[in-house]
Formats: C-alpha cells, sequence, structure tokens
C-alpha cells in the first residue's frame, strides 16, 4: 500500500515539475527559452509518451495577448516536435487548428514579433503536415538515403511532388531565418541582449532542419534529372539555386553571430551548387552536418528555480545523559562509616542502578511509542489519499455510466425509428406488390409498357435504398463523430476537475503536515513532561495502544468498504467493455461501407479519364482533317494563281513556333494530371489551323519566288504537314504519347521562317560592307550642315540690322531668332539620336561587330541614312529660305514648307532609332523629347513668318459704293471664276504633288504596288469617273495598317 502511495506521490510530483517548468518556459520576458525547462518538456514527453500534459497546460496560455509569448510556444513547440516522443506529432497535430489561428491573429496585426509568430506558426504547420504525410522521415530529419529512397519511391511523379514538398518546406525555414536577421539588422541588435538572443535562439532548431533538408533537395533533384529531361527540371533548378544562395547568406551571417559560436558547429556550403547535368557530381556532394557541442559549465541557478527540498528532516532526539555520578557530600566529609560501605549505601546503589534501568526502559518505550505514532499516521494519510482516489474513481464511473445510459437510451431511440422505417418499407413493398398484381391483369394489352414501367419502377425502388441507405450512413457517420466529440470534451473536463482536485489535495496534505507538525511538538512537550512523571508516562502509553487499536478497526471497515467498490468498478467495467465492442463492430460496418463508395469513385473517374482520352483523340482526328486539307491545296491547279508576300509568311511561321511551345506545355501538363485535357486539346486546335495557314502561305509564296527558294518552301510545306501527321498519329494512342514531340515540327517551321526572311526584299543603294561607314559618315554630315545653317543665320542677323530698320527689321529678327532656335533644337535631336544608335549597337552586336550588326539589320540602317540627309538637306533649304526673305526676295510660304519638311524628317529620324531602342531606355526619352523641342520651334518658326507677312503685307480696303448693279454682278461673275482657276491649279498641284512622291518613293525603294497598298493610292484608270469636285489625293492619308493578303475561299480548291 505504501509503496502505492509513493509512486502517486511521485506521479504527482513530476507532473508537478513538468507544469513549472511550462510556466517558466512559455512567459512573456523577452529573453531567451532556458534549455533545462526544455530538457525537462521534452523529458515529461518520453516519460507520458506523449504531450498531452503539455497541451492541456499550453491551451490555457493567453496567446492572443501577448506576441513575444506566442514567440516562445512556437519555439517550445519546435522542440517538442524534434526531440519529444513520437507520439508528440500526433497529438501537436490534433492542435493544429489552434496553431493556425494563432498565426493569422499576430500575421494581421503590425507588431515586430506578431510577424515572426506568423511565419513561425506556418513553419510548424508546414512541418507537421510534411511528417504526418511522410511518416517513414522522423521530425528531426535525420534519417538515412536508404529510408529517402524508400519515402521516394520508383514512380518518377512521387519524387517529382517530395521535390516540390522538400522545397516548400525549406522556403518555410529560409523566410523565418531571413526576417529575423532583418529585424536585428533593423532595430541594431546584438546577439549578446537578451531580445536579440530571444529571436536568435529558434534559429538553432532552423540550421538544424536547414542542412537536412539541403541534403534532401540535393538527393531527389539528381535523381530526377536520371529519369527526366533538362528543360523539364528548368524550373527545379532554378529555384534550388535561388535556395541554395538564400541558405549560404543565411550560414554565413550565422557564423559570424557570437551567439551561435558557442551553442552550434554550422557547416559550410560549397562555393557552387551542384551541376545536376553531370550525374559525376553527385559523388562530389558531401552532406553538411551540424554539430551541437556538450554543456560543460553548469547552468545558473535562479531564485525561483531551486529545486523543491524534502518536506522535514526528522532526526532523532537524544537525551541528555542523566547517569553523571553523584558523590555524597557527607562521605567526602568525614568519610564512610566503619571505614567503608554500610547497607544505606548498598540500597542506595541498588536504587540508582534500578533508576537507571527504569530510565533506559522509558527512553526505549517513548523511542517505540514514537515509531508507532509516525508508522500510524504514515497509514492513516495514506488511507485517507487512497479513500479519496476511490472516491474520485467512482464519481467519475458514475458519470461514466450516466453517459453510457444516455448513449444507450439514444441508441435504443434510434433502433426503434430503424423499426419504423422497416415497417413503413415494408408497407410500401407490400402496396407495391399490389400495384404489381394489378399491372399483371392489363399485361395481355400493354404488354412493352408495362414492362418498361416496371423496370423503371425497380432502379426507382433502387434508387431509394441507395438513398436512404446513404443518408442513415451519413446520419450515423454524424452521430458518431458527436460522441467522439462529446467524449473528447468529457476527458478534458475530467483532466481538468483531476488536476484541480490534486491542488486541492496538495493544499490539505500540507495543511495536514502543519498539523502533524505542531502535533508532534506537543507530543515532544508531553513526553518531556512525562520524564518527571513514570506513571503519567503509562497512562498514555495505554491511551495510546488502545488508539491504535480503534485505528485498527477503522482500517479495517475501510479496507472492506474498498473492496465492495472496487467489485462495482468491476461490474461497471465489463458493461463498459460490451457497449465498447458493440460500437466497433459498427464502426467496422460503416467502413466497409465507405470502401464501396470509395471503390465506385474511383471507377468514376477512370471513366472519366477515358472520356478525356477520346476527346483528345476526337479533337486530333479533327487537326489531321485541317493539315491533309492544306496539303492538297498544294497539288490543286486552281491554288496556283494564290499568292502571298514573305512578309505574311513570315508572320504566320512565327505564330506558328509559338502554338508549339504552347503545344508541348499542354502535353506536358496533360501526361503529369491525365484527368484535365483542356489546355491540350486548345493547344492542338490553334496549332492546327495555324500551321495549315502556314504551310497555304508558304505555297502561294512560293509561286512568286525564284525556282530554288520555290522548291525548298514546297518541300519544307510538305515537311511540315509530314511531321504535322506524324505527331497527331502519335497522340491518337496511349502507347505512343508519352514519345510524342514536336520538336521535328519546329525545325521545319524555323527551316520556312528562314526562306520567308530570304525572300524579303533588301537594299540596293549601297553594299552591305559599306553601311556602317555611310551611317557614320551622313550622321556626321547633318550635324556639319545643322552647324553651318546656325553659322548662316548669325551673318544674316548681322546684315538685317545693317540693312533694314523699323518693323521689317523687327520681323526679320523674329523670323531669324526662331530659325536659330529650330537648327539648336535639331542640332540636340541629331546628338541625341546618335547617343541612342550606339547604345542599339552595342546592346543589340553581341559577337558581331558593328558594321555586321549594321549589315544584318539593312533595312533599318537604310531607313537612318535616309532620315539623317532628309533632316541635312532640310535645314540648308530653311537656310536658303530664310536668306531669301530677308532680302525680299523669296516668298514667306517657301519658309513654311521648309519648317514642315524638317519637322516630318526629325520624325523621320526618330521613328528610325525608335525600332530597335529599349522602351525602357532614358536615351529613347531624351530623344522623345528633344523631338518635341524640334516641333515646337518649327510651329514658332511657322507663327513668327505668318505673323511678319501679316505685318508687311498692305491690305486696300475694298469700297463697292460707287459700282452699279450690273458691275457689281460683272465683278462677282469674274472673282468666281478667278476662285475655279485657283481651285483647279490647286487640285492640280495636289495630284502633281502626289505622283513627286509616288516617284521619290521609287526611287527610295519602295515598289509601286506596296505604295498603293500601304499609301491608299488606287492606280490611275481612265475608265473612272473624275469627280467635279477636287478631292484631296490619298497620298496625303495616313498609311493603311497592313492587312492580310486576299485568299479565295476555301471552296474553290476542293
Amino acid at each position: 500500500m505504501s509503496k502505492h502511495i509513493d509512486t502517486l506521490l511521485k506521479g504527482k510530483k513530476g507532473e508537478d515539475d513538468k507544469l513549472s517548468s511550462i510556466s517558466k518556459a512559455i512567459n512573456s520576458n523577452e529573453a531567451p527559452v532556458k534549455e533545462k525547462h526544455a530538457r525537462r518538456i521534452i523529458l515529461g514527453t518520453h516519460r507520458e509518451k506523449g504531450a498531452f500534459t503539455f497541451w492541456s497546460y499550453a491551451l490555457g496560455l493567453p496567446l492572443s495577448s501577448n506576441s513575444i509569448l506566442s514567440w516562445k510556444f512556437c519555439h517550445v513547440v519546435h522542440k517538442v516536435l524534434r526531440d519529444g516522443h513520437h507520439n508528440s506529432l500526433q497529438d501537436c497535430m490534433r492542435h493544429h487548428s489552434n496553431i493556425v489561428e494563432t498565426g493569422q491573429l499576430w500575421g494581421n496585426l503590425h507588431d515586430r514579433y506578431g510577424q515572426l509568430v506568423a511565419l513561425y506558426a506556418k513553419l510548424l504547420c508546414t512541418k507537421m503536415e510534411f511528417h504526418v504525410k511522410h511518416s517513414e522521415i522522423r521530425a528531426n530529419l535525420e534519417v538515412t538515403d536508404e529510408v529517402l529512397e524508400r519515402v521516394a519511391g520508383t514512380d518518377i511523379n512521387n519524387v517529382f511532388q517530395l521535390t516540390v514538398e522538400v522545397f516548400d518546406y525549406l522556403d518555410a525555414e529560409l523566410r523565418l531565418a531571413e526576417t529575423v536577421i532583418r529585424q536585428l539588422n533593423t532595430s541594431i541588435a546584438i546577439s549578446t541582449l537578451t531580445s536579440g538572443q530571444c529571436r536568435l535562439s529558434p534559429l538553432i532548431q532552423v540550421i538544424q532542419d536547414c542542412s537536412h533538408l539541403y541534403h534532401f533537395t540535393v538527393k531527389l533533384l539528381f535523381k530526377l534529372h536520371a529519369c527526366l529531361p533538362a528543360d523539364t527540371l528548368q524550373g527545379h533548378r532554378d529555384r534550388f539555386h535561388d535556395q541554395f544562395h538564400s541558405l549560404k547568406t543565411f550560414f554565413n551571417k550565422a557564423r559570424d553571430m557570437m551567439y551561435f559560436k558557442r551553442l552550434i558547429q554550422i557547416p559550410k556550403l560549397p562555393e557552387s551548387p551542384p551541376n545536376f547535368l553531370h550525374a559525376a557530381s553527385l559523388a562530389k556532394h558531401a552532406r553538411p552536418v551540424v554539430v551541437i557541442p556538450d554543456e560543460d559549465e553548469p547552468e545558473q541557478v535562479d531564485d525561483d528555480d531551486d529545486d523543491p527540498e524534502p518536506l522535514i528532516n526528522v532526526s532523532d532526539v537524544t537525551m541528555p545523559s542523566m547517569a553523571v555520578p553523584q558523590f555524597d557530600i557527607f562521605d567526602q566529609t568525614f568519610g564512610p562509616a566503619n571505614g567503608g560501605f554500610d547497607d544505606r549505601d548498598i540500597q542506595i546503589e541498588n536504587l540508582k542502578r534500578d533508576l537507571e534501568l527504569l530510565r533506559t526502559d522509558l527512553e526505549r518505550v517513548k523511542g517505540e511509542a514514537q515509531r508507532y505514532i509516525t508508522q500510524l499516521k504514515s497509514q492513516i494519510n495514506s488511507l485517507e489519499a487512497e479513500l479519496e482516489e476511490q472516491r474520485v474513481q467512482k464519481q467519475r464511473a458514475l458519470v461514466e455510466n450516466e453517459q453510457l445510459r444516455m448513449e444507450l437510451e439514444a441508441t435504443r431511440r434510434r433502433n426503434a425509428e430503424h423499426e419504423s422505417v422497416q415497417a413503413t418499407f415494408g408497407e410500401a413493398e407490400t402496396r407495391a406488390q399490389a400495384t404489381e398484381q394489378r399491372y399483371n391483369k392489363l399485361k395481355e394489352k400493354h404488354t412493352e409498357l408495362v414492362s418498361s414501367h416496371a423496370e423503371l419502377l425497380r432502379k426507382s425502388a433502387d434508387t431509394v435504398k441507395m438513398l436512404s441507405a446513404t443518408q442513415q450512413t451519413q446520419e450515423e457517420v454524424e452521430s458518431t463523430k458527436q460522441q467522439l466529440a462529446f467524449e473528447v470534451d468529457r476527458i478534458k473536463q475530467d483532466a481538468d476537475m483531476k488536476l484541480e482536485e490534486q491542488k486541492f489535495e496538495m493544499e490539505k496534505l500540507k495543511r495536514e503536515f502543519e498539523e502533524k507538525k505542531a502535533e508532534v511538538e506537543r507530543v515532544k512537550g508531553t513526553l518531556q513532561s512525562n520524564e518527571k512523571v513514570g506513571e503519567q508516562q503509562t497512562r498514555s502509553l495505554s491511551a495510546l495502544q488502545a488508539e491504535k487499536e480503534h485505528l485498527m478497526h477503522s482500517v479495517s471497515e475501510k479496507e472492506a468498504a474498498l473492496s465492495s467498490l472496487r467489485h462495482a468498478a468491476q461490474l461497471q467495467q465489463s458493461s463498459l467493455q460490451q457497449e465498447r465492442e458493440k460500437s466497433t463492430r459498427e464502426l467496422g460496418e460503416l467502413q466497409g461501407r465507405l470502401q464501396e463508395k470509395s471503390s465506385r469513385e474511383e471507377q468514376l473517374q477512370q471513366k472519366l479519364l477515358e472520356e478525356q482520352f477520346s476527346l483528345l483523340q476526337g479533337t486530333v482526328s479533327e487537326a489531321e482533317s485541317i493539315i491533309q486539307d492544306a496539303v492538297a491545296k498544294l497539288d490543286d491547279p486552281l491554288h496556283i494563281r494564290c499568292t502571298s508576300s514573305p512578309d505574311y509568311l513570315v508572320s504566320r511561321a512565327e505564330a506558328t513556333l509559338g502554338s508549339i511551345d504552347k503545344v508541348k506545355m499542354g502535353l506536358s501538363d496533360y501526361l503529369t494530371n491525365m484527368g484535365d485535357v483542356g489546355g491540350l486539346l486548345r493547344a492542338l486546335t490553334k496549332f492546327s489551323h495555324l500551321a495549315a495557314d502556314t504551310i497555304i502561305n508558304g505555297s502561294a509564296t512560293a509561286h512568286m519566288a525564284p525556282t530554288d527558294h520555290a522548291d525548298r518552301l514546297t518541300e519544307n510545306c510538305r515537311g511540315c504537314a509530314t511531321q504535322s501527321l506524324q505527331f497527331l498519329k502519335d497522340l491518337k494512342s496511349k502507347a505512343s504519347l508519352q514519345r510524342a514531340d514536336p520538336t521535328s515540327i519546329r525545325i521545319v517551321v524555323q527551316k520556312i521562317l528562314r526562306l520567308g526572311e530570304e525572300l524579303r526584299p533588301k537594299g540596293m543603294d549601297v553594299r552591305q560592307d559599306e553601311l556602317g561607314d555611310l551611317v557614320d559618315k551622313e550622321m556626321a554630315a547633318t550635324s556639319a550642315a545643322i552647324e553651318e545653317a546656325v553659322r548662316r543665320i548669325d551673318e544674316m542677323m548681322n546684315q538685317a540690322r545693317k540693312d533694314t530698320s523699323g518693323v521689317k527689321l523687327e520681323v526679320n529678327e523674329r523670323i531669324l531668332y526662331s530659325c536659330t532656335d529650330l537648327m539648336k533644337a535639331i542640332h540636340l535631336l541629331v546628338l541625341t539620336s546618335t547617343d541612342l544608335q550606339k547604345e542599339i549597337v552595342e546592346g543589340g552586336r553581341g559577337a558581331a561587330t558593328i558594321k555586321e550588326f549594321y549589315a544584318r539589320n539593312s533595312r533599318w540602317t537604310e531607313g537612318l541614312i535616309s532620315a539623317s540627309k532628309a533632316v541635312g538637306w532640310g535645314a540648308t533649304q530653311m537656310v536658303e529660305s530664310a536668306d531669301k526673305v530677308v532680302l525680299h526676295t523669296g516668298k514667306y510660304e517657301e519658309l513654311i514648307v521648309c519648317s514642315h519638311e524638317i519637322a516630318a524628317s526629325t520624325a523621320q529620324l526618330v521613328a528610325s532609332s525608335k525600332v530597335k531602342a529599349d522602351r525602357h531606355s532614358t536615351k529613347l526619352t531624351a530623344l522623345q523629347q528633344a523631338s518635341r523641342r524640334v516641333n515646337e520651334m518649327a510651329a514658332n518658326v511657322v507663327a513668327s513668318t505668318k505673323t511678319g507677312q501679316e505685318h508687311l503685307e498692305d491690305k486696300d480696303t475694298m469700297d463697292f459704293s460707287g459700282m452699279s448693279l450690273i458691275k457689281l454682278k460683272m465683278e462677282e461673275m469674274e472673282s468666281q471664276v478667278k476662285v475655279l482657276e485657283l481651285e483647279n491649279q490647286l487640285g492640280n498641284e495636289r495630284l502633281r504633288l502626289g505622283e513627286l512622291r509616288k516617284k521619290h518613293y521609287d526611287i527610295a525603294g519602295v515598289p509601286a504596288a506596296d505604295l498603293s497598298e500601304g499609301n491608299g493610292l488606287a492606280p490611275s484608270s481612265a475608265s473612272e469617273p473624275s469627280s467635279p469636285k477636287p478631292s484631296k489625293p490619298s497620298i496625303m492619308r495616313k498609311p493603311a495598317l497592313a492587312q492580310k493578303p486576299n485568299l479565295p475561299p476555301k471552296n474553290m480548291f476542293r
């Protein structure tokens, strides 16, 4: 009995120590968690084989009120997951939602520790989900390569998925570490302060996890590269490189901190990540090992961390010996009578010896009495504790009995409801049988109708049965869930109740201990008084003996009561066992039904996959028909009349290359997930139409090409069709679906693209090797022409000030000033264009020379040369026109036209430079600002010219007062004649202008056919009626957008 009580007391003491360690480890002080408290919590999980006690206390913590408390809570949970008992993972997974809610709460608040708590909670959830899914990998990640190979398996899809999960795991670890270090850098905290150590202490577990996860990632990626092509794993390699550099930066920063140098040895990663494209690099990989050094120095002991001392320290109380030899004073003075001992002396000596014997007997009796008292009191305490425990067990058994009785009544009610449903169903069956009998009487006249109707009735009855069974199953599952939830709540309440009772019992024991201690003091006093009176001690001894007999009698009565209680508990336990067996049988039936449902769902999933593949086959068949129709056009005689431009063929070929990439991506997605074929269907549909369009336009372009190019283009079009049909044929069968590859189609389409680019028109004025020198020469000549124009304008300004005065001087100065500003703006535009041109050449030539770059982009180079020539010529013409206007030998309109021509030339130069420039280039922005400045200055020249013209022209007042009616009519008719003549001249001049521009475009290298298409000019035809009112020629309109060539309808080729 005493051993049992000692075991209970030890268990209670250990549980109190564990709760004390939890409260000291998880607090609101901004200091790191002490290792000894965490060690006690971890040892407690191994002692109780789980983390139930930890979570029963942790659920009561005010995590939502203090971010530091939540941070320490996450740290302790991380330690329990890594180093605690393996059942701790399941206990922590039950409280997954609590951790998620804590992370979401602090993630929405603007608190420095709150952001860390949100990231830590996400890391813990990711860790628990990963290890629950892969139970063979322990939570501390310390597994061998053989275990990792076994977890990954031989299926490459499983290896791919496991690699993605390890990537996510490592991302969560690195995000937490980077955020902690960034906060430390922001707050300028050092690792020697408690505030910095509070943030840094969880990074020890993060470093341990990251070293293992890095090794897992390297092993899995080498395995993937051994089974899959390198292009497929490009995303994995990029993600690994990012994680490698982040992890290396984190390890280097942590290695430099003083806090980590005495607690952990951080491994060094290689200078560069492993090369997964070479399998031999795996032999160079070394697994990083994190070493935790042993703690030699003892931990500091705080005032609140002292170990509990023993309650009392009872030591044997030894009475001072009274046997001190006493000498008779009379004998000392006179000596003994008769020279020796007399009878009285002998009696005195005998009495003294008897007294000593009585004293020793009294001491022995006192010691025995004390031992009896101590034993009896300990027995009383143990019996009272056992009685209290039996009372608690009895109360708990009564509560469980009441719950089981309620469950039994609920089960009986369900059975009664089930019987009523069965009775109703039986009545329905009888009515159905009667109905069938009545229908059987009419079977002769309506045989077919009755048979079909009976079949429908049977299907309906089966459906009703299935629905009722499913509904009943769902209700039973819901009731079982509710019962389990109720039982979990009851267990929690029992645990809380037991904890409160244990606290109350501890307080009661302390009070009783104080009372017993006082009673011991009183007994000591009584014993001291009993030394004087022996008879009183004898009477007290007899009283104690009587009390002992009374206590023994009460103990026997209590043992009889305990035996009766044990018998009742055994009966209750047997009834509970029967109910559990019944629940187990019902649970087995429910699991069987669930297995049937899962098998049915698998059948439906297989049917869905077959339907998806049938859709793919139908789409492939339609694509084959489209491409075969396009191939048939190549041999159709009517197709010979169709033509197409190389530019349109190049655009179609580029679109086809883009669709091939989408087909390849859709095929890889479909092979990964056979249940989703939508992306592949859309890509195949677009590819079939674009490939057919490329084949038809390639053939049409070959009709206008030279013989050699035409033959090669036609051959490549047929090759494109052949490779496309072969690829579509591979997609039709599941056996050849894995080896289907559109790479061969891409190669043929690229050949068609190159032939189309070769057929494009090239520049004819200058040889390609001279283009680079010519561009530099023209830009330099343009700059020189502008500088010469500025100089001449300054000379004209000085000459005008000498020769003219008054209004004419003012007009001339205004015009010349505006021309000078325009020349300066043009000069700035040319310089900016030159800088942008150098940037384009340096960014696009690569390893080629500048001349080779200009030769490779000949059309763009010719555009630059033409624009620079136009700018230089326009500047020269403006100077000449301004000179004539100042000398009054020219017209103001010439100056206005020159301004417009310069604005158009500079716009051409800007457009030529903008074609190949980067949209985000600063030099392009500067060029556009310079272009706007040129336009503004040209507008100022036009405004100054018109204003000066208005000031210098003399306008006569029109006085018609002396004319008669006939004279006015004659003048009006003459004015109308002049107006018509001027309008006719204006129309003729516009037509002449259009022809001049057309000839200019012909000389510049643009064919007349392209000019008529691009600028909207219709060829002159005598059959078209001329409009009575001259219209503006179409050469002044904006060029129309390039259109798709007009091809005959498809039905013409069939």
